[in-house]
C-alpha cells in the first residue's frame, strides 16, 4: 500500500536506486505507487518513462515523457527519454527535434545528457548528428575519454578509420583503463591488417571487460599465431570460458526466433508461388531455368576475400576462414556475425537462411556480391 509520509522526491529516489541495481519491475512499482499520490510529480512521470524503456516497452515509455512534457514542456531529460523513444518508431526528424531542443535550452554542459542522445542517435544508426552531440560533450568536458571514445566510434562509422584510430587513442592516453575503447581500437586494427598492435591492445583487456565474442575470437586467434599458443594453453582458457558465458552456443530463445523466421520465408514463398502459378506454367518454367543459372555465386569481402559457389558455399567458405569459427554450425556462425555485427553497428542482419545472410550483410557493407 502507498505510504503517504514519503515525498515524491523520495519515490524518485528509491526507484533510482532500483533501476542503477537493473530492478527495473521493482523500480516501476515503486513509480506507480508515488504516482498514485503525486500524480503531477514530473520525475515520477519520467522515471516511469526510462523504465519502460530499458523494458522496451517503448510505447509506453513514449506515454510516459509526453505526460511528463505536458507538466513541464522544457525539462530536459523528458526531452531526451521522447528522443529515444522516437527513435524507436523511425521518427528520426521528431528526434532530432526533441534533441535539439535540450541545446536550445543551454544544457550543453550536461556531458551525460550529450552523450545519451549521442548514443540513442548512434544506436539507430543517425551517425553524423550523434558525432554533434559527442562532439558538444567534448566542447564541454575535453578530458572526458568517454566522450573522446564517443567521437572515435562515430567517425569509424563514417567511414574515417585515420582519425577514428587518433581519437581513440587519445582516449587511452586520457584514460589507460577505459576498455571499450581499447577493444573498439583493436577490432579497426585488425580489420586494417595491423595484427600486432591490434593483439597489443586486445590483450591489454580482460575478459569481464568483453560483452561481444568479436574481440574475444580475435583475441584467441592472435594469441595462437602470433604466441603459438596450443588450444588447450592455460593463458587460454578464460578466454574460451567467457565466450561460454556470452553464449557460445544457441539458446532456446534463438532456436525458436530462428524457426518462426524460417515459417515466415516458408510463407511468403507459399505466396510468392501462388501468384506466379495465375501466371501459367511458362512463367514458372522460366523462372525455374533462371534459377538454374543463378546457382553460382560470388562475393567480395571488405579484406578482399572471394569466396565462390551457392549461397551456403560462400557461408561455409567464411566460417571455415576463421580458426575462431570453423567447426561451428552454418546456422551458429551466421546467427554470432549478425550478434556481433548488431553489437558493432546496430545493423541487423536476417540469419534464416544462407542468402539472406549474404544479402543482408552485403547491405550493412561488410562484403560486396559480384554475381
Amino acid at each position: 500500500m502507498p505510504t503517504p509520509f514519503l515525498s515524491s522526491e523520495e519515490y524518485d529516489e528509491r526507484a533510482h536506486q532500483l533501476y542503477n541495481e537493473g530492478q527495473y519491475d521493482e523500480a516501476l512499482d515503486v513509480l506507480r505507487e508515488g504516482l498514485a499520490l503525486y500524480p503531477n510529480a514530473v520525475e515520477l512521470h519520467v522515471g516511469v518513462g526510462y523504465a519502460r524503456l530499458a523494458r522496451e516497452e517503448y510505447a509506453w515509455g513514449r506515454r510516459s515523457f509526453e505526460e511528463a512534457l505536458v507538466l513541464d514542456p522544457d525539462h530536459e531529460d523528458a526531452l531526451a527519454g521522447l528522443g529515444e523513444t522516437l527513435l524507436k518508431f523511425g521518427q528520426q526528424d521528431a528526434a532530432l527535434k526533441s534533441f535539439r531542443r535540450i541545446l536550445e535550452l543551454g544544457y550543453q554542459d550536461d556531458v551525460d545528457l550529450m552523450l545519451q542522445a549521442g548514443r540513442a542517435l548512434f544506436r539507430e544508426g543517425v551517425i553524423e548528428d550523434a558525432k554533434q552531440f559527442f562532439e558538444v560533450a567534448v566542447q564541454q568536458a575535453p578530458e572526458s575519454a568517454e566522450a573522446v571514445a564517443c567521437v572515435g566510434y562515430a567517425d569509424h562509422r563514417l567511414g574515417n578509420d585515420d582519425a577514428a584510430i587518433a581519437t581513440l587513442r587519445r582516449a587511452l592516453q586520457l584514460d589507460g583503463d577505459h576498455a571499450e575503447a581499447r577493444i573498439y581500437l583493436g577490432n579497426i586494427l585488425y580489420d586494417r591488417g595491423e595484427y600486432e598492435a591490434a593483439l597489443y591492445h586486445l590483450d591489454r583487456t580482460s575478459p569481464e571487460d568483453h560483452w561481444d565474442e568479436l574481440g574475444i575470437w580475435r583475441l584467441v586467434e592472435l594469441k595462437k599465431s602470433i604466441y603459438r599458443l596450443k588450444d588447450d594453453d592455460p593463458e587460454i582458457a578464460p578466454w574460451d570460458e567467457r565466450l561460454n558465458e556470452l553464449g557460445g552456443e544457441v539458446d532456446d530463445i534463438d532456436e525458436m526466433l530462428a524457426e518462426i523466421e524460417a515459417k515466415a520465408a516458408d510463407a511468403d514463398r507459399f505466396e510468392s508461388k501462388s501468384q506466379l502459378e495465375l501466371f501459367g506454367a511458362l512463367l514458372s518454367e522460366l523462372a525455374d531455368a533462371k534459377q538454374e543459372d543463378t546457382d553460382q555465386h560470388r562475393v567480395v569481402t571488405k579484406g578482399g576475400r572471394e569466396f565462390d559457389g551457392t549461397w551456403e558455399d560462400i557461408v561455409r567458405g567464411m566460417r571455415d576462414a576463421s580458426t575462431a569459427t570453423a567447426g561451428r554450425s552454418l546456422y551458429e556462425f551466421m546467427l554470432l556475425e549478425a550478434r556481433r555485427e548488431q553489437a558493432r553497428t546496430g545493423t541487423q542482419i536476417p540469419t534464416r537462411d544462407a542468402e539472406s545472410f549474404i544479402r543482408g550483410s552485403a547491405d550493412a557493407g561488410l562484403l560486396r556480391i559480384v554475381r
